[in-house]
């Protein structure tokens, strides 16, 4: 059930590639700037993070989480139910099929260096105030059509900004951002959750 999920939506994701690309040959002969010049749909990103989340709980696996501060690292045994907590953050906006196509903008390539397919989101226009999503990638594996990879970058304030890389089955590590008055950027935080060992 899991695979023909997996398939069924990296066929989906791969069909909105070949509308995305009919749609801006549509939207250059007309100049018409119009949500239906975009690609019809997006990787469901949110389900995807959910359903994972879903199968460790229901494996009753405990995670472990490694927090490092400074070059300091902690370690924890998180409870199930907590992990969905520690992720909240990147559970909204919900990112689904359809419902961020008006703000943002899919491109694809196939990246041989990693054996990937990605799918890359970034904005269409400036984004409004309470949109704090900035961008995302989406890496699947050609051969199995299965998601390896899901990154996201999340503009919490002026100074600070929180990542997502969520390796598929594994582990996801959040790491925050902060940057100074002169623009110097610095980890503050780095969490990793694992529950692949």
């Amino acid at each position: 059930m899991k695979i023909f999920f997996l398939l069924s939506t990296c066929i989906a994701v791969l069909l909105s590639c070949t509308n995305s690309s009919n749609s801006k040959a549509q939207k250059d002969e007309k100049g018409a700037d119009s949500l239906q010049a975009k690609a019809e749909s997006f990787f469901p990103v949110t389900s995807y993070i959910k359903g994972e989340l879903y199968n460790f709980r229901k494996d009753g696996i405990n995670p472990i989480k490694h927090t490092t501060i400074k070059g300091h690292t902690d370690s924890v045994w998180l409870k199930i139910e907590e992990v969905e907590g520690a992720v909240k953050e990147f559970l909204s906006p919900e990112i689904d099929s359809l419902n961020l196509v008006s703000l943002f903008s899919e491109k694809s390539f196939l990246d041989q260096s990693i054996g990937s397919v990605t799918f890359t989101y970034d904005p269409d226009a400036a984004l409004p105030d309470s949109m704090t999503l900035k961008h995302w990638d989406v890496y699947i594996e050609p051969e199995s059509g299965r998601v390896k990879r899901i990154y996201m970058v999340k503009e919490i304030s002026k100074n600070k900004t929180l990542q997502l890389t969520w390796q598929s089955r594994k582990w996801c590590r959040i790491t925050s951002i902060i940057t100074d008055q002169n623009g110097v950027s610095t980890v503050e935080k780095e969490e990793k959750i694992t529950w692949d060992f």
